[in-house]
């Protein structure tokens, strides 16, 4: 029985790794999980300099899922290499860089420092960040400018790119045929949905930012459908994400035509999340007779 995939070359011994912002780069988790066991590790998004994030309240819990406004708070790309890489040194996992920032220069200057670093099997590029310098359109909801920055990350990236896709478009298939022809090399969906909460009581916004993404088992549906639609749509390795709580969830991930699938709100609720589903695969597998998730993959 063969759990491992292959994303751009690079071989993760199982389909799990985890969504980028619910796990840190794995030091908290790693008093539960023992990160050797997962496929590989997804750090939370690095930029070129500190990010304060926005303002608190950040997290507001909604039904089947939760609202985070964040603000991708991250120290920077030099306390990230010297701090975070460094300790996933010692694990046996691959690892995935998320990368941030408000304009392509910005990107690409992460995109350059980790270009020697060896430990780094894979970048992750966060495409829902504001375009500060256009005008504050996101890259992820244009296709054009999705495009330009994949194409110029190209240029720079010594690592195999995955562009993140933003969900919050008309058409998704459309934002992951510009990934492609910018050159990606794999693509990663869906990230969170915006949404809104409001405190009754106190007649004001749940979170400071008013809106948030919205995540966890409530956009599962959605993300499966974007999935697939993206599956059928171009011919790229898929990291398929959005509300996978259990196996069956990765499982109907990989049916749509996901190469990987990643874990993220289940983690906060259940620190083991990862390990049962990597757990639950197996037994699938076994149960059905499965040598290899190549014979269910894009099986509808």
């Amino acid at each position: 029985m063969d759990t491992s995939v292959n994303i751009c070359g690079v071989e993760m011994k199982n389909p799990v790794t985890v969504a980028s912002g619910t796990f840190g780069s794995g030091m908290e988790y790693s008093e539960y999980v023992d990160l050797s066991r997962l496929g590989a590790v997804t750090t939370k998004g690095v930029a070129s300099h500190p990010w304060e994030g926005n303002p608190v309240p950040r997290i507001a819990e909604t039904s089947s899922g939760m609202l985070n406004a964040i603000g991708l708070q991250n120290p920077g790309i030099d306390t990230f290499i010297e701090r975070d890489l460094k300790f996933l040194s010692d694990f046996d996992t691959k690892v995935i860089v998320n990368v941030c920032g408000h304009s392509v220069s910005e990107y690409i200057e992460v995109v350059n420092r980790l270009s020697d670093e060896k430990q780094v099997d894979l970048l992750e590029i966060n495409v829902s960040c504001p375009n500060v310098k256009e005008g504050g359109i996101a890259f992820g909801v244009d296709p054009k400018a999705l495009f330009d920055i994949t194409k110029e990350i190209k240029k720079h990236a010594a690592q195999p790119v995955i562009m993140k896709l933003s969900p919050n478009v008309t058409d998704i298939t459309e934002m992951a045929r510009a990934a492609a022809e910018g050159g990606a090399d794999a693509l990663s969906l869906i990230n969170t949905i915006t949404g809104m909460k409001i405190d009754i009581e106190r007649r004001c916004f749940a979170l400071a930012n008013k809106t948030g993404g919205l995540s966890g088992p409530a956009v599962k549906p959605v993300a499966v459908r974007m999935v697939y639609q993206v599956a059928n749509a171009v011919n790229l390795p898929i990291i398929g994400m959005g509300g996978i709580a259990t196996a069956e969830d990765a499982i109907e991930f990989i049916m749509a035509g996901a190469t990987a699938v990643s874990v993220g709100t289940a983690n906060f609720n259940d620190p083991y999340a990862t390990i049962k589903i990597i757990e639950g695969i197996e037994s699938y597998m076994e149960k059905h007779n499965i040598n290899s998730l190549d014979e269910i993959r894009g099986c509808v």
